[in-house]
């Protein structure tokens, strides 16, 4: 144990030494994190290599370790060899993206290359709730899991020692795991990330003067992300993957809220935005420093839930449940108008009624197409008025016209014309307060321009004539 522990602290003091010459190099030359006013909240250019101390902490902390020295330690250094050349590959994808600025799809064909590595070192993701995983799928399983952990440590770096402290939090906790099932290998390939860690935390932590940068980030998610799955092949209760995801719970669901935002405001996975976390409590009023100790707090706390599991078997499905509930009360106060909207879709019933109202377009549509002449176009849309919510309506088309009125024609509404080929026009008119399909008024009109357009199509000026909308019924 003192081995372990003199190991540990090697690497803190490696990385406290290591750290500043970093810092004051890559300054030199100017590879600096410069504020834009937007997502970045630091004031002034700061050096954002500071992966490459961790890197060389860690790695040196290994490298001085004597073969006779407390023998059982170096016994156990064979997990450490077998993770390096894929957390080499990481730090150097990483690397190179702070210098020169990959393209995302660079770093996703790299990150994917350190995932097959691990994954070629024995590190797959044997079980999923008691239940063995196949071959065929625990590489991509696996590699999708690694990928994930890396992109998730990527996308908090986004405060002063926030990226580095929660992933101090999640390699103690993992360490302290280790230690419980008397796993050495395990417990011999984490302290000493730990120490590099609490290091560079010295330079890191609010006024930081070094930045993590992508090297530290991918280095750190890649390998609490192999941590991960080495905990919970060896964890003793069914749902082994459980505590490593709670460990880890910050990054992840950082990620995860990410992807879910981006994909309900149809953005591009990969844009950035200021929608983290940690914005979104910048935003409620607190200070950067306060963020961070905030979410250094959420991190406690999910290391207790984790760690817990190990020890209470008895109460698994309760701690889970209980801190699902956690989880869904952190996602309510940070106040995503995403999620908001998208809950009163599903649970009010608009959701339903959205969809009901595209069928009724489809049909609308697939009936309009097989009408030949005006007065069977009519009748079709005659039919239709009434179920998308218009109480009076005009066609003139091809020198014949029509006319439709409601049971409340007096009621105050707007009146839309839709001009029509060959000086044809429709006059659509609706209640103001009408509640019958709002979402659809302007995809019907499209429907019925482009349908009447197509069947009847000797056009004039009138057709690319914009639509008009006139006030009724005042």
């Amino acid at each position: 144990m003192n081995s372990l522990l003199w190991l540990g602290l090697r690497a803190f003091l490696i990385a406290l030494v290591v750290t500043p010459i970093s810092r004051d190099v890559f300054r030199s030359y100017g590879v600096v994190d410069r504020p834009d006013a937007k997502r970045k909240v630091h004031r002034y250019p700061i050096p954002r290599v500071g992966g490459l101390a961790i890197a060389i902490s860690y790695l040196v902390a290994y490298v001085v370790v004597r073969p006779d020295e407390g023998s059982p330690l170096a016994q156990q250094l064979s997990l450490v060899w077998r993770l390096l050349p894929g957390a080499a590959l990481a730090f150097a994808v990483g690397m190179l993206d702070d210098l020169f600025n990959l393209r995302a799809w660079w770093k996703l064909v790299g990150q994917l290359g350190a995932a097959g590595l691990a994954c070629w070192s024995g590190v797959r993701i044997l079980s999923i709730a008691g239940a063995s995983t196949e071959a065929w799928w625990n590489l991509p399983l696996t590699m999708l899991w690694l990928l994930v952990c890396m992109n998730a440590f990527n996308l908090v770096d986004g405060l002063d020692g926030l990226a580095a402290g929660v992933g101090l939090f999640a390699t103690l906790t993992v360490f302290a795991a280790a230690l419980m099932a008397h796993s050495m290998p395990l417990a011999v390939a984490t302290f000493p990330l730990a120490g590099a860690l609490l290091g560079f935390l010295c330079y890191n932590f609010n006024p930081a003067t070094i930045f993590l940068g992508d090297s530290g980030s991918l280095l750190i998610g890649y390998l609490l992300g192999c941590y991960a799955v080495i905990w919970s092949n060896k964890s003793a209760t069914l749902l082994g993957m459980t505590a490593p995801l709670m460990a880890l719970s910050i990054p992840l669901l950082d990620v995860a809220l990410a992807i879910v935002r981006r994909f309900l405001r149809r953005q591009p996975i990969f844009t950035a935005d200021r929608g983290h976390i940690h914005h979104r409590l910048l935003d409620r009023g607190l200070h950067p420093r306060k963020v961070v100790l905030v979410l250094y707090a959420l991190c406690g706390l999910a290391a207790a839930f984790s760690l817990l599991q190990g020890l209470l078997h008895s109460l698994t499905g309760a701690l889970i449940i209980l801190f699902g509930v956690f989880i869904v009360l952190g996602i309510q106060y940070l106040g995503y108008a995403e999620f908001d909207l998208a809950g009163k879709l599903l649970f009010s019933g608009e959701f339903q009624r959205t969809v009901g109202a595209q069928i009724e377009l489809r049909k609308f549509r697939a009936t309009l197409a097989v009408a030949d002449s005006p007065a069977a176009c009519w009748e079709v849309i005659r039919e239709a008025l009434a179920k998308f919510g218009f109480q009076q309506a005009r066609l003139c088309i091809s020198g014949e016209v029509f006319e439709y009125s409601g049971v409340e024609p007096e009621v105050p509404g707007w009146t839309i014309r839709v001009p029509l080929s060959n000086g044809g026009y429709a006059n659509l008119t609706r209640a103001f307060e009408s509640n019958v399909l709002p979402m659809t008024v302007a995809p019907f009109v499209d429907v019925l321009r482009q349908s009447l357009n197509q069947k009847f199509p000797e056009a004039t000026a009138a057709e690319s004539a914009p639509a008009a909308v006139t006030l009724a019924g005042e």
